[in-house]
């Protein structure tokens, strides 16, 4: 298993998790608050020299925040990766700097004060653009192999020279750079004049090599669904670079397209960090971690409350600064006041998204009841139980067994169980009488144990349905069984008489034919002999009558496909032409019961193509998988006139002998542009009374 199946740690790592999650948040709330006062400095001081010049940097929001709400997702999901501290710590550097440049350029700062700024921001370049180059390497497992930890400093040794020069440019916040003159300036002007082209190659040689390195880790991921996010991932990491590369190169000329072009390609690109996490990391996030989640989103909320009530003050909606201060002492108040609720209404949508109905067990019960209450009768109750299952509680499966003398039946299966599929045993006045079963989610090994309290309850409440419907599958169950066993008893006694009987009589004829050929022509015994021939002849003739009634003939001789194959070709003819397809081809062993509906129903929906459908074209199609056995036949005939009631005593004979056996037939018209016919019949492959366990679909199944 893959890193990317770990589930999250409990007991006292969980706590440490929650800790890292909660400075995550921290540090992610600072950063967007420090934001809101930016916007807010800037909207305060509108129209104001250097205003526009700071604006222009909040560009850098639209690609930070998202850095940093990845990182923190990756906290939630994957605890203890450090490519969440990677993310935040990229996306701090790269709106901290340019958030406190803002007053560099409004006010009149000191010479020390503006050097201080600079220093913080070249360190803050340095930092952010060495991340960004091997940010790939964290993947897929969100942590950095030891080995690359060399390279790393290398990057690092080569962008420190380009983020210092940058920060000695002769002009810096509309003013001299104190920092231009002395020995940093002379170094940077030397660097700056040596390693332009050289930064330009380098920038495209370090993406190339972190792509190539992430791009051979995720060619051994088993999981294609992982693969694909991580490739996307991969792929907006790319974008990201030529974009950069070319509003590097034309943002002057060009600027707001390429602020827009920068925009596009970081947001793809912190989405597709947090589709991966999301994807891929765990969902098993304890209530303390919901609500550090929940808080973030509260600090989220007021920092915009806060930016659309200072723009609206600095629009000139309120007379007089008097006004404008009443204002602001309601807007707190009702803040305040409103706090509450917000909080409210913040844990409930992270619950939510997170849990779904599941942080409210009540509400998936009153779900449950009401549908099973609209239900149109009890046989629908086992697919309704699975479809709430697998909608409310977000699982990718859910399946229902119900207890029978010959075994377990399941009634109802939406999805796709997988390899461990959990239990949940459901108990009526003491007794075991059935189970319902779900699959886990993608990342997971053990389901959670709130997901379990809620389907233990589920079960617990739809136990009594199932036990009213016990009955009637032992009832059906006896059906299939007399229904195998005389199948299974027809094809031993149609082998044993076409096998032993038949040979043995035609044998004798044949020797009483020449014993009578050796007599002379006048002896008396002749005719005798002739006539024991005769009757031998016609015993023969009665026991292929027989055999005939025991089953279809050609199934004993051909086999189910064979038979089919020469079924087809006794329809194929001038007007019509038949075809037959298998899946596999041959088909695997299957039970005599299963062979002998799949025939009788394949050539009733034959002969009802000649007979009603008018039609050039019909096709026999018979697939087998490892539950069940499909059998379609089409054609592109006139189809059921609308509205018309077809109930035929063919069509009845095919729903019934798939009903006998555990199966189901449906005939749906008008299946290609307005004409044809489908029959489609579903025989379980393992009938009651067979040597495999009992495990027929009784219903229709979901998924």
């Amino acid at each position: 298993m893959n890193a990317w199946s770990e589930n999250a740690p409990s007991g006292s790592h969980r706590s440490e998790g929650e800790r890292r999650l909660a400075a995550a948040a921290l540090c992610a709330a600072v950063t967007l608050a420090l934001a809101g006062l930016w916007i807010c400095y800037l909207l305060v001081n509108l129209g104001a020299h250097g205003t526009s010049e700071s604006a222009q940097s909040l560009r850098v929001l639209m690609y930070g925040l998202p850095a940093i709400a990845a990182g923190v997702l990756v906290h939630a999901h994957w605890p203890g990766r450090p490519v969440g501290w990677v993310l935040i710590a990229y996306g701090m550097t790269v709106i901290l700097p340019a958030a406190l440049a803002a007053p560099m350029w409004l006010g009149h700062p000191s010479d020390a004060l503006r050097a201080a700024v600079l220093v913080f921001e070249a360190l803050s370049n340095w930092l952010k653009v060495t991340l960004w180059y091997t940010l790939p390497l964290w993947f897929p497992d969100g942590r950095l192999a030891r080995r690359w930890w060399w390279y790393v400093a290398g990057v690092a040794a080569w962008v420190a020279p380009q983020a210092f020069a940058y920060a000695a440019q002769p002009e810096r916040f509309g003013l001299p750079n104190p920092l231009a003159g002395g020995w940093w300036g002379s170094a940077s002007a030397f660097l700056d004049g040596h390693l332009g082209v050289a930064e330009n190659v380098t920038h495209f040689v370090l993406i190339a090599v972190s792509g190539t390195v992430m791009f051979l880790r995720v060619r051994r991921i088993g999981s294609a669904h992982t693969r694909r996010a991580l490739l996307t991932l991969l792929a907006s990491y790319v974008v990201w670079g030529v974009a950069q590369s070319i509003t590097y190169n034309f943002g002057a000329a060009l600027r707001w397209p390429m602020y827009w072009l920068m925009t596009a390609a970081s947001v793809a690109l912190s989405a597709s960090v947090g589709y991966v996490v999301v994807r891929t990391g765990s969902w098993r996030l304890s209530r303390p971690e919901r609500r550090i989640l929940a808080g973030l989103l509260v600090v989220a909320l007021l920092t915009a409350a806060d930016v659309a009530v200072v723009a609206a003050l600095v629009s000139g909606m309120t007379p007089s600064r008097y006004a404008d201060a009443l204002a602001l002492v309601a807007v707190a108040f009702l803040m305040g006041a409103g706090l509450r609720r917000t909080v409210a209404w913040a844990v409930g949508v992270v619950d939510r998204l997170y849990y779904g109905d599941r942080a409210h067990p009540y509400q998936v019960l009153h779900t449950l009841a009401a549908r099973i209450s609209h239900a149109g009768s009890s046989q629908d109750i086992p697919a309704t139980l699975c479809a709430t299952v697998v909608e409310t509680l977000r699982l990718p499966a859910a399946a229902l067994a119900v207890h029978t003398r010959a075994g377990a039946r399941v009634l109802a299966r939406v999805g796709s169980l997988g390899d461990h599929p959990h239990h949940f045993d459901m108990l009526h006045q003491g007794t075991v009488v059935g189970r319902l079963s779900v699959g886990l989610r993608e990342g997971e090994t053990e389901l959670d144990a709130q997901d379990g309290l809620i389907l233990s309850s589920l079960a617990s409440q739809a136990a009594p349905a199932v036990a009213s419907l016990r009955l009637q599958e032992d009832l059906r169950s006896s059906r299939e069984q007399i229904v195998t066993a005389r199948e299974e008893e027809r094809r031993r006694l149609r082998r044993d008489i076409h096998d032993g009987l038949g040979p043995a009589l035609a044998g004798l004829r044949l020797r009483v034919e020449n014993a009578t050929a050796r007599l002379p022509a006048e002896d008396t015994l002749r005719e005798a002999l002739r006539a024991v021939s005769d009757d031998l002849g016609m015993a023969i003739k009665e026991v292929r009558r027989i055999t005939d009634r025991l089953g279809p003939a050609p199934l004993g001789e051909l086999g189910l496909d064979g038979a089919l194959r020469q079924l087809a070709a006794s329809f194929d003819g001038a007007r019509l032409t038949v075809a037959a397809a298998f899946d596999p081809d041959p088909l695997p062993p299957l039970p005599a019961a299963v062979e002998v509906a799949a025939y009788r129903i394949a050539a009733e929906a034959l002969n009802n193509v000649v007979r009603h459908a008018r039609a050039t074209r019909a096709e026999v199609r018979l697939r087998a998988d490892a539950e069940a056995l499909t059998v379609t036949v089409e054609d592109d005939g006139t189809g059921f006139g609308r509205g018309a009631v077809h109930r035929g005593v063919g069509l009845r004979s095919m729903a019934e002998r798939a009903a006998e056996i555990g199966g189901r037939c449906t005939v749906e018209s008008f299946v290609h542009a307005g004409r044809g016919t489908r029959v489609r019949a579903v025989l379980p492959r393992t009938t009651v009374g067979t040597a495999e366990p009992p495990l027929p679909v009784t219903s229709v199944e979901r998924g």
